[in-house]
């Protein structure tokens, strides 16, 4: 039995659920996401919980009934919270500042990297005197956030001696000792 699929999905106020064949449609206050259920997949609405039901005990079944839960728990959640990333940029004179929805790295390149973001995610860049810049992703989306903040920090993935480069905030790096004489 999945463990996750069988827990109900219950729909907070202000979040509107719409089912249309094999397509759930997610509404908010912060926007609007869609997402095809795989076959096999039931989904019932009743007393403003959503509740996920399989055709079968097959691995396949099984697996989609977790996945199918999870990803409609995220769209819900998205809509009503919203979901934030953090980056942080690890390296002297490694900089980060945005126009809008362009991102601006300094990340010890010979040029600066120009980034475009897409118009769903919200950036936000924090720089203290004394304190390593913070780049803070902001959507609905989760899925979208995740993928723009791994694409960020794959312009400067964090070495293992110094640590320098683009790291998520709270992320525990491995750490290798150098030479030694």
């Amino acid at each position: 039995m999945s463990r996750i699929g069988k827990n109900p999905v219950s729909i907070p106020q202000g979040v509107n659920v719409d089912i249309n064949n094999n397509l759930v449609t997610v509404k908010g206050n912060l926007g609007v996401l869609t997402q095809t259920i795989s076959e096999g997949i039931t989904i019932t609405i009743e007393n403003g919980v959503i509740i996920l039901d399989r055709a079968s005990e097959s691995k396949n079944h099984k697996a989609q009934h977790g996945l199918m839960r999870s990803l409609i728990n995220n769209m819900i959640e998205g809509v009503s919270k919203g979901w934030t990333k953090e980056l942080e940029l690890v390296g002297v004179g490694y900089r980060a500042s945005n126009q809008g929805q362009k991102l601006d790295l300094a990340l010890g390149f010979s040029h600066n990297i120009v980034f475009e973001l897409a118009p769903e995610v919200k950036v936000e860049t924090v720089s203290e005197k004394g304190k390593n810049p913070i780049i803070k992703l902001t959507s609905f989306d989760k899925q979208l956030v995740g993928h723009v903040a791994a694409k960020i920090r794959s312009f400067r993935s964090p070495e293992p001696y110094k640590g320098k480069g683009v790291k998520f905030v709270g992320e525990k790096l491995r750490r290798k000792a150098g030479k030694s004489a």
